[in-house]
């Protein structure tokens, strides 16, 4: 672990503020913030994902040092580790926020493998930096177990994410309100390491753009394609171009991956979406149970819905619009950055044809298809029809049943199921028929559908199940869902229990259903 190569690119090349401390304050002029993590009482290792300590270099003996749980619980330093808090804004729920920051995210450093692979190690949870505002930076356990799963669970989806490292309990009490409802309580803490090539987000731009600051805008721009974007050629404006739409293509492509396995963000907020394309921070997320599109699983999105599932892809272009704009004083001229804007647009709509395809197992997506596709989401809402589970059983359903006993498992409500029932069997007749005209032969069809609609994801309901049990002391349920989620789109026999549909008990609960920010 002690011979792990760090080179700090971002705070070497990069300028950051001159004072040293946690201090809240404004921070002009630079894009970083020394700060060192606040140690805690007692750091253990409650878990850790095998295949992220391999990608940064390190082996299960390094795993099982007691320095480990020193290190990234915020204790001890590595040879080389050099400490900063980010500095960035953001538009949250549609206006903007001025300067945020990493108020509990502080990154230890970039360290270089033996591939040749950049990988930044962040710690979310690691104590106040000069970006906390009145918060203390601290995180607590039922939020680092949320993390943790998820960024390992969409990894293995194939969604473009950052990962998690590893999880360690503190030792020491978070107090935290949980429903903002004025019932504040002491919860376990804990501090999640999360590992991408980088976390630079849209409000990394956007800060110095909204104060004016050109020139520290065009340096993070020319830094963020020399490290990043290495692979694009060109130089000024239209180099700033290309990579501004390769951003763009990549935002597509990851939307378009949660709408497949039915993700939900939940905080689609500008400072949270990442110039790498990889779903960043996960805070009060969720998973459709029911196919639902005006759902979202944020209690502080309960009123507008702007982070509702079926509004992703709108929010993600909203989102883009407002980084154009805050690189707009880089170009002469705005033609470049609307080009940018179409070729997200033009990519998700890819994308999403190629979901279509896959999801309903055919060669290819026709124009008559995208209708097929929504008339069944209509069908699958006014059923309350469970999506994970009616695309899996798809796959092998006898389309000629009438009694639709394939599906019997994907309904909540036996009312609803009647309902649809006529117009499910007329859709699965016309189905049968754009099957029965494609190329692909019955093998090559289920597997094309094995592997574009998984049989287990991780619903809200399963990881809180998860966090009760890590509460009282026992993770045998945090490593478990972490094995479970290795390999989503197989069957498992003896976990069929992970592959239900949400039970009734857990339709309202705290955890199961709706989350709100507070970790």
């Amino acid at each position: 672990m002690h011979a792990l190569h760090f080179d700090n690119r971002y705070v070497n090349e990069l300028p950051g503020d001159p004072e040293r401390s946690p201090r809240r304050r404004e921070v002009r002029g630079a894009l970083w913030s020394a700060v060192d993590p606040t140690p805690v009482a007692a750091p253990v290792l409650l878990a850790h994902s095998p295949e992220v300590a391999a990608l940064v270099g390190l082996g299960e003996a390094d795993v099982a040092s007691p320095d480990f749980a020193r290190v990234f619980g915020g204790n001890a330093l590595l040879p080389g580790m050099q400490p900063y808090a980010g500095n960035y804004g953001g538009h949250q729920f549609g206006n903007w926020a001025g300067q945020l920051g990493d108020g509990r995210a502080i990154t230890l450093g970039e360290v270089v493998s033996a591939r040749g692979e950049r990988w930044e190690l962040q710690l979310k949870g690691a104590g106040p930096t000069p970006y906390s505002r009145t918060a203390d930076g601290r995180a607590v356990l039922r939020s680092s177990i949320r993390e943790f799963l998820c960024s390992e669970a969409m990894h293995h989806l194939g969604v473009p994410t950052t990962r998690a490292l590893s999880l360690v309990g503190t030792g020491e009490p978070v107090v935290r309100d949980m429903f903002y409802d004025g019932h504040p309580k002491p919860e376990p803490g804990a501090i999640v390491c999360r590992v991408a090539p980088s976390f630079l987000r849209f409000g990394h731009y956007q800060l110095p753009a909204s104060r004016g600051e050109t020139d520290l805008l065009r340096t993070l721009v020319d830094f963020t394609i020399r490290r990043d974007f290495p692979h694009l050629a060109g130089e000024g404006e239209t180099l700033y171009a290309a990579w501004f739409a390769e951003v763009c293509e990549r935002t597509a492509v990851m939307v378009a991956h949660w709408m497949r396995v039915g993700f939900v963000h939940g905080v689609m907020n500008t400072d949270n979406m990442s110039v790498l394309g990889l779903t960043i921070d996960y805070g009060p997320y969720g998973w459709i149970d029911d196919y639902d599109p005006d759902w979202t699983p944020n209690t502080t999105d309960a009123q507008g819905r702007r982070y509702r599932f079926g509004w992703q892809p709108r929010v993600a272009g909203w989102n883009l619009s407002r980084f154009a704009q805050a690189l707009s004083p880089l170009l002469d001229g705005v033609e470049a950055l609307q080009e940018g804007l179409q070729r997200f647009a033009d990519a998700y709509a890819r994308a999403d044809h190629d979901t279509i395809a896959r999801k309903l197992g055919l060669a290819e997506c026709r124009d008559d298809d995208i209708e097929c596709m929504t008339v069944l989401q209509g069908l699958l809402q006014q059923g309350e029809v469970d999506m994970t589970l009616f695309f899996r059983a798809l796959m092998d359903a006898d389309l000629s049943d009438a009694s639709l006993s394939a599906f019997d498992d994907a309904f909540y409500n036996a009312r609803k199921r009647e309902t649809v029932a006529p117009g499910l069997r007329d859709w699965l007749a016309a189905y049968a028929r754009r099957r029965a005209d494609d190329v692909l032969d019955a093998a090559t069809r289920r597997e094309r559908m094995r592997l574009a609609n998984p049989r287990y994801v991780l619903r809200n309901y399963l990881s809180q199940q998860a966090i009760d049990t890590a509460e009282a002391g026992d993770l045998s349920g945090v490593h478990e869902l972490l094995d479970v989620m290795r390999r989503p789109y197989d069957d498992q026999p003896g976990r069929e229990r992970y592959a239900g549909r949400r039970p009734d008990w857990a339709r309202d609960r705290a955890g199961c259903s709706m989350l709100s920010c507070s970790s």
